[in-house]
């Protein structure tokens, strides 16, 4: 999916010597978590509002240099990995740059949500399965050959949690055979954390027989 189309040019980039005033009236204007500073036609990184904020106006970008993050990604980056990097860096701004480190514009949080968007994960029709197992027990092609064997089609899955010993697996699938999915889930042990209304409804239909089986042996 090309992502160049979304690289923007409607901020200029701060030089090293502008005076912290002047990046905090900036600021002030917009709403960006980040501001691009170049050196000489050079990209040095990213100024963060909340330090812009807590610098002296009277002092220049260069006096804090040091306090600059360094993060961008490269024109041909795909538009997972641009996703990545505006979660890792807590930014709605993502500076971008070529191969020769030429500093091209930048993208912006929601235009890259955008992309995703528009992938069958979100704008098919389809329902989400949520499931759980083991860190060393679970695999994607268990997961896929539990949903294909119920003839149903996967439009996305993805890892939605992981800690020391437990994964949680975030599967969207066609409406085909819900329950069914459901229950095959469980039979290859794994937890399923999200609510179905028909696993429900046959859960409501077992407490019912239950109830009725210890009726009749009183």
């Amino acid at each position: 999916m090309n992502t160049q189309q979304y690289i923007i040019n409607d901020i200029i980039p701060f030089e090293i010597s502008s005076s912290m005033r002047e990046v905090q009236n900036v600021f002030n204007q917009l709403t960006y978590s980040h501001i691009p500073v170049m050196r000489d036609g050079e990209y040095q990184g990213c100024i963060y509002e909340n330090d812009a904020h807590c610098f002296e106006g009277t002092k220049t970008l260069n006096d804090y240099q040091y306090s600059l993050e360094i993060f961008f990604v490269r024109e041909t980056t795909n538009w997972l990995d641009i996703l990545e990097a505006f979660a890792l860096h807590n930014s709605n701004i993502m500076p971008v740059l070529d191969a020769n480190n030429k500093y091209l514009g930048y993208y912006e949080l929601n235009d890259i949500m955008s992309i995703f968007s528009e992938t069958p994960f979100l704008n098919e029709a389809g329902g989400i399965i949520v499931v759980e197992k083991g860190v060393k027990d679970y695999s994607f092609s268990e997961i896929c050959q539990i949903v294909e064997s119920n003839d149903a089609k996967i439009l996305g899955v993805f890892i939605s949690k992981m800690n020391n010993d437990m994964v949680q697996a975030t599967i969207k699938i066609g409406h085909t055979g819900m329950n069914a999915i459901v229950q095959t889930f469980r039979r290859y042990n794994y937890v399923v954390s999200s609510s179905h209304d028909e696993d429900k409804f046959l859960e409501d239909l077992k407490n019912r027989s239950d109830y009725l089986d210890r009726y009749l042996n009183i």
